[in-house]
């Protein structure tokens, strides 16, 4: 992956260069991403792997656009994004089944995030899992509640954050006067000569083409589809804690479940780990076969296409 990338130019108009620029490049078939992951994974072939991070640069700008508003220049975001993106290429395994965009979006979103907490210090406020929710999900709750006013919040909007991030109030208001320096979307700029607008008209277009969206359905329907399959081989006791502890948004408690079986926090943690260690497997061994399928199909195609 020595190739250059594309790279967001200061100045006024680069991050619309930029988005022009990678638009150019082609999206990836189905079969066409896992033969050049193979190439990549079996033969280092660079190429390859130039031509999978390139078809995937749009995805980044989209995530590194949800991060805009903690005033640090969007085309270090991208950057940072985009070696995310690289170390996805790097470890990318084709043969469990998914698409790129679906394992990449996490090392990307991962990157982008250690760049901003680096970049604001919060070490020096502490790093605790709690904290960084609230750094990072702050803006979207305060939204969700209609918490739209500059300064600082009500009692009861601080009170309705603390309990849904699981912080104190202190670290509610604390945080909130450290994140209110954002600049509005609806500030003006002056984009080039004769031309003028707001900091909005400026950002990725975020409705996505018909195929991006099949693609996406598609997807999430065979991930919905093969941990439904994978859950037959629980048991009810098994399946009742996985859901509990690894598939809702409000997670249960060992302590919860110890009381519901009747039985100790000790064997309630067991029964999670096992549980997932078979479903994992499950999942693995339909990947595996989805992955030898998909390598059938597009030696065939290879084949009628040389023909």
């Amino acid at each position: 992956m020595a190739q250059t990338l594309p790279s967001v130019a200061s100045g006024e108009g680069g991050l619309t260069r930029y988005l022009e620029e990678i638009r150019r490049f082609p999206m990836l078939q189905p079969e066409e991403e896992y033969m050049l992951a193979k190439r990549y994974s079996e033969h280092d072939d660079t190429q390859a792997a130039h031509r999978l991070v390139t078809s995937h640069l749009r995805l980044v700008a989209k995530i590194a656009m949800g991060y805009r508003g903690y005033g640090l220049p969007i085309g270090e975001v991208i950057s940072e994004g985009n070696v995310g993106l690289m170390q996805a290429v790097k470890k990318f395994e084709p043969e469990r089944g998914f698409r790129l965009a679906t394992y990449a979006m996490w090392w990307i979103k991962a990157s982008i995030q250690e760049y901003i907490l680096r970049s604001w210090s919060l070490v020096k406020m502490g790093t605790t899992a709690n904290q960084k929710r609230l750094f990072f999900n702050l803006r979207k709750v305060k939204s969700k509640i209609q918490a739209l006013d500059d300064g600082d919040l009500k009692p009861e909007q601080v009170a309705e954050i603390a309990t849904r991030l699981n912080v104190s109030e202190e670290e509610v208001v604390s945080m909130n006067r450290r994140l209110s320096g954002d600049a509005s979307l609806n500030a003006p700029i002056r984009a080039t000569e004769g031309e003028s607008g707001e900091w909005q008209d400026w950002l990725v277009d975020q409705s996505e083409s018909q195929e991006d969206v099949l693609v996406e359905q598609d997807e999430l329907e065979t991930r919905r589809r093969m941990l439904g399959d994978a859950m037959t081989v629980l048991n009810d006791r098994e399946k009742r804690i996985f859901q509990a502890r690894r598939l809702s948004e409000d997670p249960l408690t060992l302590e919860e479940l110890s009381s519901e079986f009747d039985i100790s926090r000790e064997r309630v943690r067991q029964i999670e780990v096992r549980a997932f260690e078979k479903v994992q497997e499950a999942v693995q061994n339909s990947a595996r076969e989805q992955a030898i399928a998909a390598r059938a199909q597009a030696a065939e195609a290879h084949r009628h296409a040389g023909a």
